[in-house]
């Protein structure tokens, strides 16, 4: 597989040595604990009152990212909701190892805002492809204006987004706008603003040295405020997390001969700690409503050449065992199987299937990898994953060198490329017409595709 997806730069080693296989998951293991994380915030308060200083919460704008017009729309409301001072900074598109594809980054952005926009109360436009014109009038007017930075961005996301030239004129009358420099200056500041604390990605909240993604993530960061007793009104929290959607009887399976015309694909990967938050999830929401689960595992992202650095790598690890730990999973121990460890198990996919275990399989090697922090690059720890799987390890020792998997693992890729997704757990629920009702990226938006069945079951 490594001649079919070279490393195309980033730092992450597709086939670590033994040594810094063990390194890396013991330093990841330990900054992504539950009590590694307690004692940071708790340090980080200490230092806080012992400073006399307010609660600062850091938000990191990006005008073309439909996800930061959804995060803008929320900055007053957190202001008015918490005693906090709110530091707002201008931001660049992501580049490099950090956004590998940009321009499906940016549809997804705008496609994926407008589909849940609705389900927190908040606004997005029709526009998938903001005009250039506009986006600079937003950031020549923002860069100007940070004093009511919160206030304004709302209002000049909805004129990007709706493709309004007489929305952006309103909300721009009489204000100054900065010059071409000056905005340049600011998105600088902002970049390395960011870059100094450790993220690279925009509609970011920063707190207390922990980053919250955008509405999706707001509700810890709300949580974390509230529980510092810093939430000045009553109710619950302005971005709550929404709940997946199971049919009122939740103890009762639907028999698999009442499946409805329905058809999830779900394009997961083994090395994914998303992909392990999920994976079960997806397999019981597919059982309890009765659509028919069409499972289509991928490579890793580093495994087929997309490029990741240490502050991705240490953000999505430590933010899939937050998530993890809120959705109450025993997150870890972990260790990391890319590299052969996937393609071994991968090699078992295809007689795992004819089995009927395919998805026994590789729920079994998701959980023994970051759940019970089992060793999968050997015979003992796959042996555990196969026999946990419910199939019989010296059977699958004959299939160990088999390569029928490479085929079918590539046409997954590419078809998961053609939604316009790359990332995992990547979903697409086809109708009763055999049309595409939806297609999302994320563990995220699990909830999102059990709404969606739930409206074409109806």
């Amino acid at each position: 597989m490594a001649k079919r997806f070279p490393n195309q730069g980033g730092v992450s080693s597709s086939n670590p040595s033994p040594l810094l296989r063990w390194a890396i998951c013991k330093v990841l293991g330990r900054i992504a604990s539950a009590a590694y994380v307690d004692a940071r915030r708790d340090k980080a308060e200490r230092a806080r009152r012992k400073a006399g200083e307010r609660h600062v919460v850091e938000y990191f704008h990006q005008v073309d990212d439909g996800y930061s017009h959804l995060a803008a729309q929320l900055l007053t409301p957190l202001q008015e909701t918490y005693d906090i001072d709110l530091v707002c900074h201008l931001m660049p598109a992501p580049s490099g190892p950090n956004a590998p594809e940009p321009e499906l980054l940016s549809k997804l952005s705008a496609y994926d805002a407008a589909l849940v926009a609705p389900h927190y109360g908040l606004r997005f436009g029709n526009s998938s492809v903001p005009d250039g014109e506009l986006v600079d009038a937003a950031l020549g007017t923002l860069a100007a204006s940070s004093a009511d930075f919160a206030q304004l961005a709302p209002r000049l996301g909805d004129a990007v987004w709706s493709g309004s030239r007489d929305a952006m004129q309103a909300a721009t009358q009489g204000r100054e706008m900065a010059d071409g420099e000056a905005v340049q200056r600011a998105l600088a500041a902002g970049a390395a603003r960011r870059k100094q604390l450790g993220h690279y990605s925009g509609a970011m909240f920063h707190y207390g040295k922990e980053w919250y993604w955008g509405v999706d993530r707001l509700h810890h960061l709300e949580r974390r405020l509230t529980e510092l007793g810093a939430k000045k009104t009553a109710g619950g929290p302005l971005a709550p997390r929404p709940e997946v959607a199971v049919p009122s009887g939740r103890d009762e399976v639907v028999p698999s001969a009442q499946a409805k015309p329905l058809t999830l694909e779900f394009y997961p990967s083994i090395r994914s700690p998303y992909t392990a938050i999920a994976f079960d999830r997806t397999v019981d929401l597919a059982t309890r409503t009765g659509v028919n689960l069409a499972v289509r595992p991928v490579l890793p992202m580093v495994m087929r050449g997309v490029p990741a650095t240490r502050a991705k790598g240490v953000y999505i690890f430590t933010d899939s065992a937050r998530e993890a730990r809120a959705l109450g999973m025993d997150w870890g121990p972990f260790y990391d199987p890319i590299g052969k460890p996937v393609e071994r198990c991968y090699s078992l996919y295809p007689w795992a299937v004819q089995q009927g275990r395919g998805t026994e399989l590789l729920s079994a090697f998701l959980r023994a990898a970051f759940f019970e922090g089992v060793h999968t690059n050997n015979d003992a720890g796959l042996r555990h994953v196969v026999e946990n799987a419910g199939l019989d390890w010296q059977e699958a020792r004959s299939h160990l060198r088999d390569t029928a998997w490479e085929d079918e693992i590539e046409a997954n890729r590419r078809a998961m490329y053609d939604l316009g997704l790359w990332g995992v757990p990547s979903y697409r629920l086809i109708d009763a017409n055999g049309e595409t009702a939806l297609a999302v990226w994320g563990q995220d938006r699990l909830w999102l595709v059990s709404r969606e069945i739930e409206r074409l079951l109806a």
